[in-house]
Formats: structure tokens, sequence, C-alpha cells
């Protein structure tokens, strides 16, 4: 007979199998819960029942349990359709296949399960897509769109009352936080020391000898004489100029590096 599948609970025990001392009136009333869309997705569930793989599917067990299903139907005077007595006879067959020994070695023989095992992957495919579409909220059946007659309501704008003393004292104020918020940003200059290099240089060859303190601008202030006094000191390691000075405390003078 059929597996039967329910869950009752007597004295805090769970019940999942038939007592056998149950006495079942022969005309009694039996309801199948389960409810299926046709001969793969009966297939299908009782390969999930026994967590059966799908790729490797044991058919003698299955063929019985799909042949106890139909013959239970046949008894509670069900109309069967077509098709599950045409899957019986596919499983019968299967089942013949595999029982036959293969006396051919040289030759491999294709899996007489191999068809019906692509075509309940194809129905499994389907039938996730179908589940996944029917979470997707629908209209008239999960949100139902409201219709009725809309009341003419005669709308007034109810204006705040201002003097223009106490509009003059707001804006003031809004003047004063901007004020607080301010802000400037200062940018300094960036000064190079290889361009201020580049410079000097230009200069020396261009007038022979120049005065140290001809190199130097006064409006760059304090970082342009820094700027100014590292590209000599620079020029002067790399052997790019000479620093010539007569006597002590007398000018200094910058020339071009001779050999």
């Amino acid at each position: 007979m059929f597996e039967n599948n329910f869950d009752i609970t007597l004295n805090g025990k769970e019940i999942t199998d038939i007592p056998e001392d149950l006495f079942i009136p022969p005309d009694a009333l039996r309801v199948i819960l389960e409810q299926f869309e046709g001969p793969l997705d009966l297939l299908l569930y009782l390969i999930k029942k026994q967590n059966i793989d799908i790729i490797d599917i044991p058919i003698l067990p299955i063929t019985t349990q799909y042949v106890n299903y139909i013959n239970m139907m046949q008894q509670m005077q069900f109309e069967l359709a077509s098709d599950y007595l045409v899957m019986a006879a596919t499983l019968a067959e299967i089942k013949s296949k595999m029982l036959v020994p293969n006396d051919i070695e040289d030759e491999e023989e294709e899996d007489p399960r191999a068809n019906l095992i692509k075509r309940l992957m194809e129905y499994q495919k389907y039938k996730d897509l179908s589940e996944k579409l029917d979470v997707i909220p629908r209209r008239n059946r999960d949100t139902f769109v409201i219709s009725g007659i809309m009341t003419n309501f005669n709308k007034t704008d109810n204006l705040p009352k201002l003097k223009l003393d106490q509009l003059e004292a707001a804006f003031q104020d809004v003047l004063k936080r901007a004020e607080i918020y301010a802000s400037h940003t200062i940018e300094s200059e960036t000064l190079s020391v290889r361009e201020r290099m580049s410079s000097i240089l230009i200069n020396i060859n261009k007038n022979g000898t120049i005065k140290f303190t001809e190199c130097f601008t006064y409006s760059e202030g304090r970082m342009g004489a820094i700027v100014t006094f590292l590209a000599i000191l620079e020029m002067v390691k790399e052997s790019l100029i000479d620093i010539i000075q007569n006597e002590d405390f007398s000018i200094i003078y910058l020339q071009t590096k001779t050999s």
C-alpha cells in the first residue's frame, strides 16, 4: 500500500505510522492530501520524499510505490488520466531492460533511465521557476485596487501673518549665521627648486656672472628665499656653478663652472 504522510500527536507522542490494531471500515472515507499535476510531478514527489539522487534513480522501489499509488487511486474510484498509466508502463519497461543482462561488452549500451532522468530534470527546472514566479505579488490576489467616488473638498490656504519688521529681523539673523560659518581658503603658490635652478642658470648663461642677491625676489617672501638658496646649494653640489668672493664680507658672485 502507498505510504501515508501525516503528522499526529497523541498524549505528547508523535505518531508517524498507522497503528496495527487500528480498525478501518472497508467503506471508510480516505483523503489524499497530495495533489499532483501529472505523472512527472508524482514521480518527482516520490524521489524527493526518499532523498534519492535524481541522476541515479533506483527503478525498482520507485516503480513499486508508483504502481501502489495508482492502485490506491483506482480502489477509491478516482478517474486517472491515461498519462499516469503510460508512465507506469514506461517504468516497467525500464525495469525490464535493466534486468536483462548485457552480453555485448564492446559496445556501451545507453542507460535505459537516461531519457526519463532528462525529462525529470527539465520538469524540475520549470517547476522551480514557476514557484519563484508564484511568490511575486500579484494584483487581485495579493493586492487590490481601491475604487470609489472622490469627494470634492474646498481647500483653504492659511497663510501666516507676518509684519515687515519681523521679516527684516529674520533676514538679518540669516546674514549673521552666514558670516559665522563663512570660510576663506588661502592657496599658496608652489615653488619648485628645479625650476629655480633652471632660471638661475639661464640668467648666468645670459650675463656671464651675476650677483648672489640678484637671484632673490623680495615679493616671494621667506618661502622664495628658501627655495632660491636651496637651488644655489644644489647647483654647487652638482658642480654646475662656482661661488666667487674676492675678500671677506664683499659681494658674492655666481658664474658657470669652469673646467
